[in-house]
């Protein structure tokens, strides 16, 4: 008997198990250790409202889209030099999910 065809990975789901202990979706929840995620998607890096960001971020100079999402995601320390995050998903897929559920959020 074959086995059923798998199911691609559910954005929300994979935040919440990898990405909820450090990181809100909504504003009205008291700041973490991470900034709140929402409305991310097309946000100035380190421009959260009631968050102190690293002195790297602090520095960029870019807006977040899917591209430095995805590339963030891989290495955030390549990304922004003394990014805190320790956080590295090293899967296409589960990175492309957990982005798509950000944009969910604009």
């Amino acid at each position: 008997m074959p086995l059923p065809a798998a199911r691609p990975p559910d954005g929300a789901t994979l935040f919440k198990q990898q990405c909820a202990t450090c990181h809100t979706t909504n504003q009205s929840d008291p700041v973490r250790q991470g900034p709140s995620l929402f409305k991310v998607v097309g946000r100035q890096a380190g421009k959260a409202d009631g968050f102190r960001y690293s002195p790297g971020f602090e520095k960029a100079d870019f807006v977040w889209d899917d591209s430095r999402l995805d590339t963030y995601l891989t290495n955030p320390q390549g990304t922004i030099p003394n990014s805190v995050m320790a956080y590295r998903q090293p899967k296409a897929e589960t990175r492309a999910a957990i982005i798509a559920y950000l944009k969910e959020l604009n």
